[in-house]
């Protein structure tokens, strides 16, 4: 019987792949950018969403958003919306506190949207397909996280231009914030927006007009207004798990 010989697989010979150019790097260009940078979210927005359901949260972060493209000016970019966030830019420390202003001023009138926070950053970054990148970046959002419902939180150079504006400024000192090597220096802005008579429900931080509110509650020689009896049910039952400073505007 005759054996067919197979030559070992080193000995067979293999085809060959033709080597192929290098794709050509789809890549946008980059350009290095000074600005302003500001965080700006709805304070309590999860607690919002629980208590109002997922439908009047989306309701709510579309309509925030027309908001703060409608309070755009001259060189300001709405970069992007996150949420219940967004990523606002300006050239200047003075124009992030303008374009600020008008959004807290707005969405005070919305009587819808629990109130906002925000955190403010001037430094330089990378600016590619229209979006921003960098350490000016994280520094604002980690910035934000430290606000309570209606506070404004800012670094040095934009705390100068508040004092020059004349708004009032409360030094808060360093903060060592998550993932930032050295801790930053921070202060609060005070904005005089809103009218006397709006509060803020504790519950879904909803700003509150007290002449259309649906109840109040009295807690430790405080009074809490309240958008919905939900939210004044949601109180009564564990008055002190909202009012704790933990739970305030995060």
């Amino acid at each position: 019987m005759s054996r067919t010989f197979r030559p070992p697989r080193a000995l067979l010979p293999r085809k060959t792949v033709p080597s192929r150019a290098p794709a050509p790097s789809t890549r946008s260009p980059s350009r290095r950018i000074e600005a302003t940078f500001g965080f700006v979210d709805l304070a309590g927005f999860t607690a919002l969403t629980e208590e109002h359901g997922d439908f009047d949260a989306a309701d709510m972060a579309t309509r925030f958003a027309e908001l703060a493209h409608a309070a755009l000016g001259q060189g300001d970019r709405l970069i992007k919306t996150l949420g219940d966030a967004v990523l606002v830019t300006s050239p200047t420390p003075g124009g992030a506190l303008d374009l600020t202003e008008r959004l807290l001023s707005s969405a005070v009138a919305e009587r819808t949207l629990p109130a906002l926070r925000a955190g403010l950053h001037h430094g330089a970054a990378i600016e590619r397909d229209g979006d921003v990148f960098g350490a000016a970046v994280n520094l604002a959002a980690r910035v934000a996280a430290e606000a309570y419902a209606g506070e404004v939180i800012v670094t040095a150079a934009v705390a100068t231009a508040a004092r020059e504006r004349g708004l009032p400024v409360v030094d808060i000192g360093p903060v060592a914030l998550k993932n930032v090597s050295d801790a930053a220096v921070l202060s609060s802005v005070g904005f005089m927006v809103g009218a006397i008579e709006s509060a803020i429900d504790p519950v879904c931080q909803a700003i509150v007009d007290r002449r259309a509110a649906a109840g109040q509650l009295r807690f430790e020689q405080a009074v809490y207004w309240f958008c919905s009896l939900t939210c004044a049910a949601a109180f009564a039952s564990n008055p002190q798990w909202h009012v704790a400073p933990s739970q305030r505007g995060r």
